[in-house]
């Protein structure tokens, strides 16, 4: 790639800070939002990076703008709010959302964007921070064919599989689709080893069936080192965050009129997590969670703690 960009990054938290080791070995130059949330940036600044004090300076100094933050609101809040990105906007500068947000919103920010004289793409994420670090993710482009292809060589420097998955939007979609599978999939798999915990099966022949049939997969694997010995690691994703998503994708369902009773179920799990405390927990942990909860027999949660 012979191309280097000047990036602009907001959003500097376990995959941002990933994304941005990613963009500094390949070259660019990067700049990003100095904020609480960040994970530690003193890497990033011995590498080059600088930081900025607003969005709206990000946006001034760089050449393409990328947001890494947890969801709608907070896209909304880093574009539009006093001494955000619009208000440092350049003709024809490209903002990137890599957040995970509700696809409606997604095309109505593309809008505003567009109408202060700048271009969008939602490019949604899949992998965890260690894929982020190495430089692997998978990004689900939503954009014109035209802006795709100008902005690929730069979304290559940090992922390993990209799809565009068609105009703006598409990418959010696609993103929430993918969410609701893997997430529904772990509610799955943590409620039946938590029923087999209960039953006195070993963990280990558990996970040996699993694997030799219909369990078998990426979210067995990620749930394993949990399983066998409580390290949450191979799913670094809060229980809130899992609400979050699953919320968003039942909120793009309800819009077009789909089937969502087992979203319900799923998200109702998450919810009652998130209700007794358990929020910023990692996904794995739901395991440990469901295993100790008490119920009145019926799954009834009137009685659960």
């Amino acid at each position: 790639m012979d191309k280097r960009f000047h990036v602009g990054l907001i959003g500097v938290g376990l995959m941002g800070h990933g994304i941005a080791q990613s963009l500094l070995r390949a070259g660019h130059r990067l700049s990003f939002l100095d904020h609480p949330g960040n994970q530690p940036c003193a890497d990033l600044l011995q590498s080059g990076a600088e930081s900025c004090a607003s969005a709206r300076e990000v946006a001034e100094v760089a050449e393409v703008v990328i947001l890494c933050v947890t969801g709608t609101p907070q896209v909304e809040a880093v574009l539009f709010e006093e001494q955000g990105v619009l208000q440092g906007l350049k003709a024809d500068q490209v903002v990137i959302d890599c957040s995970t947000a509700i696809p409606a919103s997604t095309r109505h920010i593309a809008e505003r964007v567009a109408e202060a004289g700048g271009r969008f793409m939602d490019a949604a994420m899949t992998r965890t921070p260690k894929e982020a670090a190495e430089g692997r993710l998978n990004l689900i482009v939503g954009a014109p064919e035209a802006l795709f292809g100008e902005l690929k060589p730069l979304l290559q420097s940090f992922s390993e599989h990209i799809t565009h998955g068609g105009p703006v939007g598409s990418g959010h979609t696609l993103k929430l689709l993918h969410n609701y599978v893997s997430l529904g999939f772990t509610a799955v798999m943590a409620e039946a080893a938590a029923a087999s915990r209960r039953a006195g099966i070993d963990d280990a022949v558990l996970l040996e069936v699993w694997g030799n049939g219909g369990g078998a997969g990426v979210v067995m694997e990620r749930l394993r080192p949990f399983i066998e010995s409580a390290d949450p690691s191979g799913f670094r994703f809060t229980l809130s965050n899992s609400l979050k998503d699953v919320g968003y994708y039942q909120s793009m369902a309800e819009g077009l009129d789909a089937e969502r009773d087992v979203s319900e179920a799923i998200r109702a799990l998450y919810q009652r997590t998130v209700d007794n405390g358990s929020g910023d927990q990692l996904v794995p942990e739901l395991v440990e969670l469901l295993a100790a909860d008490e119920g009145d027999g019926n799954g009834n949660e009137s009685d659960r703690k």
